[in-house]
Formats: C-alpha cells, structure tokens, sequence
C-alpha cells in the first residue's frame, strides 16, 4: 500500500506535484471526462499571494495606487492573524495558471490542483458565458500589451494624469460591461495588431459626431435625430460610450477606458456564475480526492486533513453564526451538485415529478457536465433546486417591509412554498439585483451638450446619495459636461429622484 502512496507526511517537492498532478488527471480525465485546459501550476509565497489578492488575480497588470491600498489592507490582516489566505489563485487562460501556497502540505497540494486545475478548469472551458464573455488564449497577450501600454502613457503624460484617468474608469467599470451577447466573442489576443486602426476608427466617428453638431439656425430636428442615432442610445455600457463619443478626451484616453472596460467584461461571467463555479469545483476535488484514497494513493492521514478542510469550505454558519455572511457559495453550490448527482442515480417518486428529464438516468457525470456548461446561477438555482434540498436547508422567505412593525415569514419549505423559495433564492443572484441598471439615454446635441442617464429603480431601491455622488464626479471628468442622473420607476416610469454634476463643481 505504502508504495503507491503520491507522498508520505506534509512536506513535498516539485517532482510529488507531477506525481499528484498526473494523478489527478487519470481520475479527473479518465474516470470523470472532465474537459480542460493545459495546466500551468505555480508555486508562490505568502506575500505573493497578497499581491495576487490586491491586483484582482490577474499576472499581470498595470500599476494603479488601489492595488498597493487593498494590498496593505490584506497584509495587516494576514499579520494579525485575523484571516488566512486562500490556498490557491486560479486564472481563466489558455494554458490555465493555478497559484498555489508553498506552505501548503502535500495533501492541500493535492485538493488545490484537483479542485483549480481541473473543477474550476473545466468550467471556464465549457461554460457558455465564459465562451461568449472571454478570450482564454489571449488574455494573457492583452494583459501585456495593457500594461506595457499604461506604463508608456505615463512616460508620455504623467503619472498623476494616467492615475486620475485610472480613477475613473475603475469608478465605471461596473457600469463598463455589455449584458448581452454580440454576434461573436470578443477577441483579447489580437488587440494590439488592432489598435492603430481602432485609434483612426474612434477618432472618425469622433469628427463625424461633434464636427456636423448643429448650431443656430441649422438646427433642426432631422440633423439632432441624425446624430442621437449614430449615439446608439439608449447605451448600458457607459465605458464604452464615453470611450466612442466623449468630445474632449484625447484617443490614448479612449484606449485606456477600452483596456479597464475589456477587462472588467472578462470578470463579467464570473459574477454570474459563482455559485456554479465552486460548486463544480467543490464537487470535482471531493471525488477526485475520495477516489485517490480508494486506490491507495493518498494515505488515511492525508484524507483525514483532506475532510477537514473541505467540511470547513463547505460549512454554512446559521443566521446568528458570529461568521455568517449570507449563502456560502461554496455550500449551496456543491449541496446542489451532489443532489443532482443523487436525483440521477436514485430518484425518488417526489424527484421524478419535479425533474422528469434527469431523474433515473444514471449517468451523474454526463448530467453534471450538461449543466456546467448551460447555466448561471440564477437560471440553475430556479432549475434544480430541489424540494429535497430546501428541505435539508430550512429555507424560508422573510418579508420585511419598511412600515411593518414586524417581519413576516412569507413562505417556508412545504408543499405550497417550494416554487416561490426556489424563484426567491434564484432572484437574488440576478446580476441587476447587484449592479443598478444605469443607461445612457440622451445628450443635448444642440446646446449644452448634458448628458442624461437613467437609473431604472426596482423595488423602490434608489442609488446611495454619496455613492452617486463620487461617481457622478467621475463622469463629468471624463465627459467634460454636465451629466444629469434620473432615478427612474421601472414600472411607471416615474422620475423619483435626480442628480445634477457640473466638471466645475
């Protein structure tokens, strides 16, 4: 038995990582079909791990003053003790790049590689929002030639001007996505062959909208019709509107808004998908390493350490839990996998009713992998939550109403409250439950050149006033008009609120 071990005790060397990787791979490959990039594992220290942290993960990056901020912030926690570091950094690229710990033991080098370099690995590959959203191969090339690319504006334009530019754009990037598909996926590696023609094709469009603004007598309505249609309006990707149209913004401004607002769409699935996305992974490491174990690879030891942090990953504090934040993703996510899991090899009278097209079919793996591939986390949990599962979680809803003197529980897990928990929990990993739905709507072509946005208001949930504030600021910066924010009804359409910025206030 010994001599089939991967490793003995906690410490390991390069060459056990290619054993436990190759390892790995038989089982995830072989046994569970798992489709994946090449892998690229790296070893990192603590401080790098920081670093990794406080650039938002990414390799490479250009420099801005938020990275060194949240990096102090990371590292005096860490220092104090008060919160550890992830055992692993994981990159959506072609080769894939796992970041794992040099303090981690043998046994967490084993979960990590099983859990990033394959869970996570076959998500990014297969899911069709990373399909859609990001370029694997070339993101890498992009990140730097951005970086080569800011760091030469800053020769060229100062670093205080850069930063200021930086600041802003960074304060939109929420606001710098597109929501919906284009006819084709947004192509990173061929970003910089392009930019000479891109820089004369902004600039054209540039020309075309301001020079032909009508003034005086000339204008009419057909010529403002005329150019409120080459505006696009209304436009949900503020980023990119500022980026085409701005009228005092030079082009190497114009393309560091395209690098933050290209970058912030790669992290755009992510946000969608997090739930998914771990539970993949949770669920992959768990059979990879219990079938490791089954074949005499990984000691009783090693395992025994294995289930102790994987019951950590996966533990949902109670509501009155000092460390409860909410659903941990990492628990709903695998609970979910395992239950689909369990509804495909052994259903029950209750699981065939409520999902006759996977029930009894035998084959988990192949269910499993339709799924990953197929869904977000709101669309997934409105889809295969099970009354089983809401069950073993307790779920209710609670209503609170602002003028109630009391919380009211609206429904719980019984036969009448199945499909309203299950709606309700899917509804609060919509992406516009967390990202206002802000939109370009119009511009005074002929005369002040303000820019109006409106913020559609759902639920009655308006913009903080400070946030707005700071943000408004921005914008006027990067337009150099008056911007105007209407606070919208959804449903009425009603203005219930708005803000006025000015770039001289």
């Amino acid at each position: 038995m010994s001599d089939a071990l991967l490793f003995t005790g906690k410490d390991w060397s390069f060459e056990t990582l290619q054993h436990i990787h190759d390892a790995v791979e038989v089982v995830g490959k072989g046994e569970l079909g798992l489709d994946t990039f090449p892998n690229q594992i790296e070893v990192i220290t603590a401080e790098q791990m920081l670093d990794a942290y406080s650039s938002t993960g990414m390799p490479l990056l250009y420099r801005h003053w938020s990275f060194g901020k949240r990096f102090a912030q990371y590292e005096g926690v860490y220092r104090a003790g008060l919160q550890g570091l992830a055992y692993e950094i994981v990159i959506n690229a072609n080769p894939c790049i796992s970041y794992v710990m040099e303090e981690n033991s043998a046994t967490m080098q084993a979960l990590v590689i099983a859990h990033a370099a394959f869970g996570h690995n076959h998500f990014f590959k297969n899911n069709y929002q990373f399909r859609q959203w990001t370029d694997a191969s070339g993101i890498l090339d992009y990140l730097a030639y951005a970086k080569n690319y800011i760091a030469a504006c800053e020769e060229r334009y100062g670093e205080l001007e850069v930063e200021r530019l930086l600041d802003s754009a960074h304060a939109l990037a929420p606001q710098g996505v597109d929501r919906y598909p284009r006819k084709r996926p947004i192509s990173l590696s061929d970003e910089e062959r392009r930019d000479r023609d891109r820089r004369e094709e902004h600039e054209r469009l540039y020309d075309d909208l301001w020079r032909t603004v009508p003034r005086g007598a000339e204008k009419t309505k057909k010529s403002i019709d005329h150019q409120r249609a080459l505006l696009r309006l209304p436009q949900e990707n503020v980023l990119y509107f500022l980026e085409k149209t701005a009228p005092r913004l030079q082009p190497w401004q114009r393309e560091v808004l395209r690098i933050v607002r290209l970058i912030a769409q790669y992290f755009y699935p992510q946000q969608q998908t997090k739930v998914m996305n771990e539970g993949c992974a949770t669920y992959c490491h768990y059979r990879i390493m219990n079938r490791l174990h089954e074949k005499g690879q990984i000691s009783d030891g090693s395992f025994l350490e294995f289930i102790h942090s994987h019951s950590n990953a996966i533990r949902q504090p109670t509501a009155h839990d000092p460390s409860y934040s909410g659903v941990n993703p990492y628990a709903l996510g695998f609970d979910m996998m395992c239950d689909i899991a369990r509804i495909v090899r052994e259903p029950t009278e209750e699981d065939r009713l409520w999902f006759p097209e996977i029930a009894g079919r035998k084959d988990e793996m192949a269910v499993l992998k339709e799924v990953w591939a197929n869904y977000r986390d709101d669309s997934f949990i409105a889809q295969f939550l099970s009354p089983h599962l809401m069950r073993k979680w307790r779920l209710f809803h609670i209503v609170d109403e602002e003028d109630a003197p009391k919380l009211k529980v609206e429904k719980i897990h019984n036969e009448r409250g199945y499909h309203d928990l299950r709606r309700g929990l899917a509804a609060e990993y919509e992406v516009g439950r967390h990202a206002p739905d802000i939109q370009v709507v119009d511009v005074d072509l002929a005369g002040s050149r303000k820019l109006v946005l409106h913020h559609r208001v759902f639920s009655g949930k308006l913009l903080d006033v400070v946030d707005a504030a700071l943000v408004l600021r921005h914008l006027t910066l990067l337009w150099g008009y008056d911007v105007l924010l209407e606070e919208v009804d959804a449903t009425t359409n009603e203005v219930l609120k708005a803000h006025l910025a000015s770039p001289d206030q």
